[in-house]
């Protein structure tokens, strides 16, 4: 589990068993507003934040019935290798279920929670309890090879099939002298198969280098060769390691990802003091990079000091590579991780319009930037999380710090309102990229980190979607502020817009000196379109406060619109109809007249 456990609690009488739950995990507790005395989130809708959670790949503990559980993640059931552990706690604790993820900790996790409140796991994956083990989940430090074969392997297993085990004694398991399974744990490349499970022991690091630019290809090849000549399987690679300067070099995170082994970074001092262990130092790499090596010092300093060489370094015409031993499983990595940006859109507000991915990123952050009020929308998602809160007006300030924060090697979510690609910070942060030293740009690292950014929900589609479909046909955006675009451009953009009749979400309407240009652009659009032209007024989209209000163009008035109003204005042939539940906009795209042709 990489991700934290969070302890839902939904009662009173369960809050003694969550805390001492959450105290043995050193995990937070997530009470119901109302309900729940002493928590470190509270949460309004039980359905809602346990969906938000699952979502995010949190693994969650409820103190509450199995069947609230239950209800809240089925419709988000999809593919149990991706899903996290989902564990129902009884209110007087004297019953643990892993409801899912058996095998990606919830097993675990149950039996955890069960010795601290001297209960009993309710476990019933079927090699769990017939054998007390889960063979899809090996313990830290070693990777199953053959994942796809656990299945059949466990059910020859459970049929009677006995067990041989070769190297070092994986599982608590009975010797069979006429064994048709065998488990074998080894370094070595060995194949396994529908009668063999295959283990690996990191205990090797790889260290390579790279010219700018090297191919991913000559890369993979040159890390292939140096682990056949030691005889070691890939899986057994704990990590890749290289020199800081590289951090993104595509052939190193593509090597990453190939041997699903993590990328770490060191600097050229850290590397330097691998010297006197380096079997071939460099005085052209010196003055190159500032240490007398990267392969091999890279292995080294991620075996540790009592690691040693296996492979000196190799060369290739771009690359190097060298691969190194520790005496111990490596389960914790020295060195940093590569730093991430996530762009991340939250759409208006509420979390039922936060798209997964966006609560995924969220959750895995190491640290959250943005403007106070939107990480406050995060609610309990954010509990806990350290944040670097800016005000409004802060915008560069705030992506300059969050890309030098993923600089360092951190997790960064820069939260945006709707999409952040809309009207948002996703521009600014590529913008600052994109700028040179002298220019204002960020620094080299920086510039190393990666950048993801993830689609939100923008106010202009909640907007419409409220409306009904005024966005039938084809429409545009146009902020109304001047503070960063020259007035004459929002003027000449406003005429074109009406001469092309389109359907028009205007963002930042007014402010509090800014009060002229809504009225000019309803003059504007009003020589263009019918007086009747159906307006939207959306405020507070997705909260508790929203309030949707449709004008006439001709009656659109300045003091009725704010900051937080998304303006959207019909063209000549949007329609306001009148249903049972009230009125709805649509703009429709000429379907009846094709029918009519």
């Amino acid at each position: 589990m990489a991700i934290d456990p969070i302890v839902i609690c939904l009662s009173r009488t369960g809050e003694g068993v969550a805390h001492d739950i959450a105290t043995a995990l050193g995990a937070s507790v997530h009470g119901r507003e109302g309900r729940v005395k002493r928590a470190d989130a509270y949460f309004a809708d039980a359905l809602i934040h346990l969906r938000d959670l699952f979502a995010a790949g949190v693994p969650m503990v409820g103190v509450c019935a199995s069947g609230i559980l239950i209800r809240a993640v089925a419709p988000l059931l999809s593919d149990k290798h991706t899903e996290p552990p989902v564990v129902s706690v009884s209110d007087d604790g004297a019953v643990v279920v892993p409801l899912l993820g058996g095998h990606r900790g919830a097993n675990r996790l149950a039996q955890q929670i069960a010795a601290t409140l001297g209960s009993k796991a309710a476990i019933t994956t079927a090699g769990d309890v017939a054998m007390g083990v889960a063979l899809d989940e090996p313990p830290a430090g070693y990777r199953l090879a053959n994942s796809e074969h656990a299945k059949p392997v466990m059910a020859a297993i459970l049929s009677g099939a006995g067990v041989r085990q070769t190297g070092e004694p994986l599982f608590d398991l009975p010797e069979a002298t006429d064994a048709k399974v065998t488990i074998s744990v080894t370094e070595a490349p060995v194949k396994g198969d529908d009668s063999r499970l295959v283990y690996h022991p990191q205990r090797h690091v790889l260290g390579v280098g790279s010219a700018r630019g090297a191919d991913a290809q000559e890369l993979w090849q040159l890390v292939c060769e140096t682990l056949d000549q030691a005889g070691v399987a890939p899986g057994a690679v704990a990590s890749i390691n290289t020199l800081d300067l590289k951090a993104d070099e595509p052939a190193m995170n593509a090597l990453s990802q190939r041997l699903g082994a993590p990328l770490r970074l060191f600097s050229s001092g850290e590397l330097a003091q691998e010297e006197k262990r380096l079997a071939n130092p460099s005085e052209v790499v010196r003055a190159e990079v500032g240490c007398p090596g990267v392969a091999e010092a890279a292995a080294l300093a991620a075996a540790g000091d009592q690691g040693a060489l296996v492979v000196e370094k190799r060369k290739s015409a771009n690359c190097t590579a060298a691969l190194a031993r520790a005496p111990e499983l490596i389960t914790t990595h020295a060195g940093r991780a590569r730093g991430r940006l996530s762009v991340v859109g939250i759409g208006p507000g509420q979390s039922a319009w936060r798209t997964p991915e966006a609560s995924r990123l969220i959750a895995d952050a190491d640290l959250l930037v943005g403007y106070g009020l939107y990480i406050d929308l995060l609610g309990p998602l954010a509990a806990g999380k350290p944040r670097h809160d800016f005000p409004l007006g802060g915008e560069e300030a705030r992506c300059r710090h969050a890309l030098e924060e993923a600089g360092k090697g951190k997790n960064v979510a820069l939260i945006c309102s709707g999409d952040a690609g809309i009207y948002a910070m996703g521009a600014l942060v590529f913008e600052l990229l994109d700028r040179t030293p002298e220019q204002g740009g960020v620094s080299d690292a920086a510039h190393r980190a990666e950048v993801i950014c993830t689609p939100g929900v923008s106010a202009l589609q909640a907007a419409a979607a409220r409306a009904g479909a005024p966005l039938g046909h084809d429409f545009c955006a146009i902020s109304l502020s001047d503070l960063l675009t020259p007035r004459a451009d929002i003027l000449r953009r406003l005429q074109a817009a009406a001469q092309g009749d389109f359907v028009i979400a205007f963002y930042n309407p007014v402010s509090k000196r800014r009060r002229t240009l809504l009225a000019e652009a309803r003059d504007i659009l009003l020589a263009h379109r019918p007086a009747d032209t159906p307006v939207l007024l959306a405020s507070n989209l997705g909260r508790k406060d929203e309030n949707l209000r449709f004008r006439r163009l001709d009656a659109l008035k300045v003091d009725e619109v704010d900051m937080l109003t998304v303006v959207l204005v019909g063209s000549s042939q949007s329609r306001l109809l009148k249903l049972g539940e009230g009125k709805r906009m649509y703009t429709p795209r000429g379907y009846a007249k094709r029918i009519d042709g």
